[in-house]
């Protein structure tokens, strides 16, 4: 039976090192991206699994073929944390963590969907990796 997949938005560099971690402990995941630069970043560090959507029309999103677990969105903007959160959130109904640098968005990123906002001045939330863990 296939294990759901952990989604990530590494957006950031915090993002990209999380990821990194994710992939060292053998965790089934897929990078979520909105544009071709990002993914062919991506690709280039060895991410094998990666999920373009187009962000200026959520409604046209398909429906991952992978069964999608938890998601962890890391904020680069506000428009586009919640596109992601407006998407995913019609994907899982796993939980959603976004990382942000900011405290103003919590309300609004709870408001779209998400279950956990979390505040961190260097986006290092490696101790989420235990519990993500126990899921899998």
């Amino acid at each position: 039976m296939q294990s759901d997949f952990l989604l990530i938005a590494p957006s950031t560099k915090a993002g990209e090192d999380f990821m990194k971690h994710v992939k060292l402990l053998g965790l089934p995941f897929i990078a979520l991206t909105n544009n071709k630069m990002e993914r062919l970043k991506l690709e280039g560090q060895g991410v094998k699994q990666i999920i373009r959507v187009d962000t200026s029309e959520p409604a046209k999103t398909m429906i991952p073929d992978y069964p999608i677990g938890n998601v962890i969105l890391f904020e680069e903007s506000l428009p586009l944390c919640c596109r992601y959160i407006q998407i995913c959130r019609s994907w899982t109904s796993g939980r959603i963590y976004v990382v942000t640098q900011s405290t103003n968005p919590r309300l609004i990123y709870k408001g779209l969907g998400a279950d956990y906002v979390i505040y961190s001045k260097n986006g290092d939330v490696k101790f989420l990796l235990s519990s993500l863990q126990t899921i899998h």
